[in-house]
């Protein structure tokens, strides 16, 4: 079987949250120098993360680690009040490389916990981005992962209740687990705008549409990214084989011989150059097939970091 088509998804790769971290990083490299110390991975890319390592940045997970008076630069996932409170106990200097959209759910945590409500997070057990909003008010917050949690989840007495979600969540996922919780708790609040982010619903909606025209998807990004694996299984749900991988080392020549039409997107976290990669290994094995862009929205979304960030880093010159 022969490859006769090759065709990318738009939007793919870095969403806004993702440039921004970068760039925070970037500007405080070049306000502070080396080494920079910053909390937990900025994203979840290894190649991202490899690249600020040769440049001098440490990654930790805790900030008691960090020198005192030391800056560090908390990840696009978000931190809990114990991670900043424990920065400011050890006197250090906070970049804050959030993502606004987790803050977004960040404040509406805070905002329910301050009216008595008991919530509901939908999330990932162990994710960064979970643990940091359910340090919001982890005494009024039960997480809940998938829809079989939901129908056996047992609430504790309470007068309001509220739903909060992870921003990379499938979005069919949340769904069918926010079907079930609705019915089974209909006083449930939502948000008055959803959590999951608008890059995550986007580009789960160009996957499924390139999973409708293609054999088979290659999702480029990190295993430990959610949003990477969830556009994986997103793939597989609508038609299409599918694989996450980092590199196009990973790729087997002889599985993809068994496809005419290959679909490839790329995680939030996941550079361009590693999306490129793979399809030079492809043209490589196949040359002369056909690239085409199947665009199923346009996104102009940009967070910029903090003019007074920007300016202490042009005065370094």
């Amino acid at each position: 079987m022969a490859l006769n088509q090759i065709t990318l998804a738009a939007p793919r790769g870095f969403c806004a949250g993702v440039a921004y971290a970068i760039e925070v990083v970037n500007l405080a490299l070049k306000i502070h120098g080396a080494p920079l110390y910053v909390r937990h991975a900025i994203v979840h890319n290894e190649y991202v993360v490899k690249d600020f390592e040769r440049q001098g940045v440490i990654f930790i997970e805790d900030v008691n680690e960090i020198p005192a008076g030391a800056t560090v630069v908390f990840s696009a996932h978000g931190v809990s009040p114990q991670v900043r409170t424990d920065s400011a106990a050890r006197g250090l200097n906070v970049i804050d490389a959030t993502c606004p959209l987790v803050t977004k759910v960040h404040n509406e945590a805070k905002r329910f916990a301050s009216k008595d409500y008991l919530m509901v997070y939908v999330g990932h057990r162990g994710h960064v981005e979970a643990e940091g909003t359910m340090g919001e008010a982890p005494d009024r917050m039960i997480l809940v992962e998938t829809p079989s949690e939901a129908e056996a989840l047992v609430l504790p007495e309470h007068e309001r209740l509220a739903l909060v979600t992870q921003t990379t969540l499938s979005v069919d996922e949340v769904e069918a687990i926010t079907e079930v919780l609705e019915r089974r708790f209909p006083h449930m609040e939502r948000p008055t705008k959803e959590d999951i982010c608008y890059a995550t619903t986007n580009r789960q909606g160009a996957v499924k549409e390139l999973a409708r025209q293609c054999d088979f998807v290659i999702v480029v990004g990190s295993n430990q990214s959610s949003n990477s694996n969830r556009l994986a299984e997103v793939a597989r749900d609508y038609g299409a084989d599918s694989v996450l991988l980092m590199s196009p080392d990973e790729l087997e020549r002889s599985v993809v011989e068994q496809y005419h039409h290959i679909g490839i997107t790329s995680g939030a976290s996941t550079p361009d150059q590693l999306v490129e990669d793979v399809i030079g290994r492809l043209l490589e094995w196949s040359p002369g097939t056909p690239v085409s862009i199947l665009e199923t929205v346009k996104e102009d979304v940009e967070f910029m970091p903090s003019r007074n960030l920007i300016a202490l880093a042009m005065a370094k010159g």
